[in-house]
């Protein structure tokens, strides 16, 4: 696997929530490094062999504003 996109978005309790697209992963943290660290332990628990690790982790953050006229 080359790259595993994880979408990350802000938690209303605080911190950031984390989940992978197209594997059962999903891991939160306090803040960007933390969830950084986080998606890297997740992974390495997912994924037994680290042949089948990615090589590149992507990030998409989502960000959710409503306003109104």
């Amino acid at each position: 696997m080359n790259e595993l996109e994880f979408i990350v978005e802000e938690d209303p309790e605080g911190g950031y929530t984390a989940r992978a697209v197209g594997e059962n992963i999903f891991t939160q943290g306090e803040d960007v490094d933390d969830l950084k660290a986080m998606i890297r332990d997740a992974i390495e628990c997912h994924f037994d062999e680290p042949a089948q690790r990615p090589n590149r982790i992507k990030l998409h953050f989502v960000k959710e504003e409503v306003f109104s006229l």
